[in-house]
């Protein structure tokens, strides 16, 4: 099957809906949402805040449950999954990039960026702070590795932050407000390195208020009230890349 740009589908969405029981009653956050997304897009969730943008992406990485419906990533059913299954299955294959970065501050750069591969057991031990050097050189801060993240800017924070959801090797990357913390200059690097990851056959999925979004995707779905209300693929700028995870 493929997605709505053409390219082989990843990930299916099946009339999905979302509800939160709440002290008022029912709340629905999601409402019949169907949807394919193919492997390699670089996708936009808009949409004004309480649309269920961050519900959406919460059931796409198995951080939340659909109240019905079926969520597929590749050839598997996420929304089948037991709870111990989810987060094995989240760690291997999803890499989350979140608005104020969350590296531990303890740590050196680099070894949060090794952290993911020491949980999940994805590389021999003796490979790990090798992969991790590679990954900070490819996001543009190696000479950064051996600091605490809070002498980093805001921008490097990002980028390693970056460098760490891309450590198991994940073939989707999502991002919540990933410039919503930074400087627009700043912002367009982040921008530029989604689209980079993208064009390396990644795929990419990031929710934003950015109004510039159309110029670095390749498709934006807009949401309100749960529901999709647009779905279409964008032009942005031809990008040539060397990237590879």
């Amino acid at each position: 099957m493929t997605s709505s740009a053409g390219t082989p589908s990843l990930i299916r969405l099946r009339n999905v809906f979302k509800d939160y029981e709440t002290s008022a009653g029912v709340t629905r956050a999601l409402a019949d949402v169907s949807a394919e997304i193919g492997s390699g897009e670089l996708l936009g969730i808009v949409g004004k805040s309480g649309s269920g943008k961050s519900t959406l992406l919460n059931i796409l990485t198995g951080i939340d449950r659909p109240t019905r419906g079926e969520v597929l990533v590749g050839s598997t059913a996420i929304h089948a999954l037991a709870e111990g299954q989810l987060a094995t299955w989240r760690g291997r294959h999803v890499g989350v990039v979140f608005q104020f970065f969350q590296l531990l501050p303890t740590l050196t750069v680099v070894e949060n960026v090794m952290l993911p591969m020491d949980f999940c057991d994805t590389y021999p031990a003796h490979e790990r702070q090798d992969r991790a050097f590679a990954l900070l050189d490819r996001v543009g801060i190696a000479d950064q590795a051996n600091k605490l993240p809070l002498a980093l800017s805001g921008g490097q924070q990002q980028r390693a932050a970056i460098a760490r959801a891309l450590a198991n090797d994940p073939e989707l990357i999502v991002a919540d407000e990933p410039t919503g913390n930074l400087d627009s200059h700043t912002g367009q690097a982040v921008w530029r390195l989604f689209g980079d990851l993208a064009a390396a056959g990644k795929t990419v999925i990031v929710v934003t208020h950015d109004a510039e979004v159309t110029g670095w995707v390749n498709r934006v779905i807009g949401l309100a009230d749960g529901a999709i209300t647009a779905d279409r693929t964008t032009h942005p700028p031809n990008q040539t890349t060397t990237f590879h995870a």
